[in-house]
């Protein structure tokens, strides 16, 4: 058939029309990275990062300490205890095995570039991702990683992983392969997708070939088919676990990576007891510690010789980071804590500054916000924005969320706290406690008891005193002390009264923040919603939070979100510190800047051969 110019120009052009509303979107041209607010630091040609150093050496070992014990190496599913190196979900957040699509950098807030993609396309109507995969990744046994185990790793942890995954993929519709290397996420329409493309892009990747032949759902502990750039090399169940780096891995070059990754082996051994672990970096027998127990910090180094001659370091960080919210948490499942007059009366009585002054050295600030150490915190009372997103919400919510921003009560630090413990006794005879025969009870004759959960005997000290004040609101409290694996189990089932937990806080808060406080995740088992929380205000607020477009936005959201839960009391605020207060032998070299938002010494460090040679450590 033969057509003339203009019929066939014409068909071009629907061809092409056709072609860029495909599916409904508009297809992006392939870029190196995204930003979620704002944008790229580095441009497309960057050689590395500017907080490391490129020529570092590879070499040499890093030996670190962990506590408590381990028993798989399956990070991905609820069932065991991880280890170190191995556990997205801790505070450290290390996956040394495995790769993700995507990674950011640890001078930029929200920012992703190219991992296992080299390309990403993001189309304007914010309704998918696509990725396209780098030729050259690779398996650690030389197989080519592909579309199809990207899909696999999508749908297997979506179906059968850590319920934490159903939450962050909740508005992941799917993903689909496009070819062997290219492979597109679908969100949920009508949803704003801001989050999304970042979720999916710091997805762990997994071996559709390796778990085809071994269990998912099962815990193990023959280590997983990984593409990072170290593997396992020995296993001492619940003692030992060592990584030695991949000779020939093959992202060893990529800008991404360059200067990174320097320790030939990283060891991490397993204590029981904090205060042998820190004699063991005494001996030699631990190269790097960071040290969160302020009267060892205060009182054990000193005195030691390597640390006055020179050859263990002392030394101080500063950490941009938001320093996450540590705290306690009180479980709301419990109907003995289902009164907030009850809640804020317990938290009354929890001496912060006595506790500062007489156990840590004077070396923390009580912590005020979810956010802390961040502009996200809430400050001074809500007006303007923040004020429109708390209205709609008055009538369920206290009425001091719009009032003066939340602040713990404050002692002077003597013991002394007669005054708080009146104001809890009234909060208390108001909920329908009342004193009988020295115990506390209620209505029903049911006296008022409360156990303390840890799995870490330094708390002890801390919480004695604490109850000793409980006590005298006829409280009958006890600290109880299980193993790490018995502790795990009962924090899943939610099998606690109170407990001390530390969340972590992003640079941009977004889809974590249903798991941490929504309302669907109060009754998941293995979710993170501790304290119960279920809120329609705070359920809106969140997600108000995931949709912000801007900067400022986020920091209405965040200011409002904050206010909120404080003032539910169902927690009781802790302290932070905005620093690393870190040890180390003298065995390392280290680049000029350090990363913004990271420690980076797992990640930026290097082994020292002349000083390892000082100190006879070759």
């Amino acid at each position: 058939m033969n057509l003339n110019r203009p019929v066939a120009l014409r068909l071009v052009q629907i061809c092409l029309v056709l072609l860029l509303l495909w599916g409904g979107r508009a297809l992006a041209e392939p870029s190196y990275g995204f930003a979620v607010l704002g944008s790229l630091k580095y441009g497309p040609d960057f050689k590395h990062f500017d907080y490391v150093n490129p020529n570092a050496p590879k070499g040499g070992r890093l030996r670190l300490w962990y506590n408590g014990n381990f028993d798989s190496l399956n990070p991905f599913i609820l069932k065991g205890h991880w280890a170190a190196g191995s556990n997205p979900f801790g505070v450290d957040g290390r996956l040394l095995t495995f790769e993700t699509l995507m990674i950011g950098s640890g001078d930029e807030e929200d920012s992703y570039y190219g991992l296992i993609a080299g390309g990403v396309e993001l189309p304007d109507d914010g309704q998918s991702i696509t990725f396209n995969l780098r030729p050259e990744a690779r398996w650690h046994d030389g197989s080519g990683i592909t579309a199809d185990d990207v899909v696999f790793s999508f749908d297997t942890l979506k179906a059968k992983g850590h319920p934490v995954y159903r939450v962050l993929f909740k508005d992941v519709t799917g993903a689909e392969v496009l070819g062997p290397r290219k492979v597109r996420f679908n969100f949920a329409k009508g949803v704003l997708t801001r989050d999304l493309p970042a979720t999916v892009a710091a997805m762990p990747v997994l071996s559709k070939v390796w778990y085809t032949a071994n269990d998912f759902t099962k815990t193990t502990m023959t280590p997983p088919m990984g593409s990072g750039p170290y593997r396992v090399e020995k296993v001492d169940p619940g003692r030992s676990i060592t990584y030695v780096l991949v000779d020939d891995h093959w992202g060893r070059d990529l800008a991404v990576y360059r200067g990174r990754n320097n320790f030939r082996r990283i060891t991490w051994d397993y204590y029981r007891d904090r205060d042998i672990a820190l004699e063991s970096l005494f001996a030699g027998k631990i190269d790097f510690r960071e040290d969160f127990t302020s009267r060892n910090w205060a009182t054990k180094y000193d005195n030691v010789p390597a640390v006055k001659d020179g050859r263990l370091i002392k030394e101080v960080l500063p950490d941009q980071n938001p320093s996450g919210f540590q705290a306690f948490f009180l479980n709301t499942r419990r109907a003995k804590f289902a009164d907030r007059r009850v809640r804020r009366a317990i938290g009354l009585v929890f001496d912060f500054e006595w506790t500062n002054k007489n156990l840590f050295y004077g070396l923390y600030q009580r912590t005020y916000s979810i956010f802390q150490n961040s502009d996200m915190e809430a400050a001074a009372a809500p007006q303007g924005a923040e004020l429109a997103l708390l209205e709609p919400w008055r009538k369920e919510l206290p009425g001091e969320v719009f009032g003066p921003v939340y602040r713990a009560p404050k002692t002077n630090g003597s013991g002394n706290i007669r005054s708080q413990l009146r104001q809890a006794k009234k909060l208390l005879a108001a909920a329908g406690w009342k004193i009988q025969n020295g115990k506390l009870i209620n209505g029903a004759g049911e006296a008022f008891d409360i156990e303390f959960l840890s799995y870490g005997k330094a708390f002890e000290r801390i919480v004695m005193p604490y109850i000793r004040n409980l006590e005298k609101l006829g409280i009958s409290a006890r600290f109880r002390l299980v193993e790490p694996a018995q502790y795990q189990r009962r924090i899943q089932d939610f099998d606690f009264d109170i407990t001390t937990f530390r969340n972590s806080s992003s640079l941009t808060p977004g889809l974590s923040l249903r798991s941490a406080w929504g309302s669907k995740t109060a009754d998941m088992i293995g979710g993170r919603n501790y304290t119960g929380l279920k809120s329609p205000a705070v359920d809106d607020l969140i997600e108000r939070i995931i949709q912000a477009k801007s900067r400022e936005e986020l920091r209405y959201a965040t200011h409002a979100l904050d206010r909120v839960i404080m003032w539910t009391h169902n927690l009781v605020p802790q302290w932070f510190k905005a620093s690393h207060t870190i040890a180390y032998w003298d065995l390392f070299g280290r680049p000029a800047i350090k990363p913004k938002y990271a420690r980076g010494v797992l990640d930026t460090w290097w082994w020292d051969p002349a000083k390892a040679a000082k100190l006879g450590r070759n």
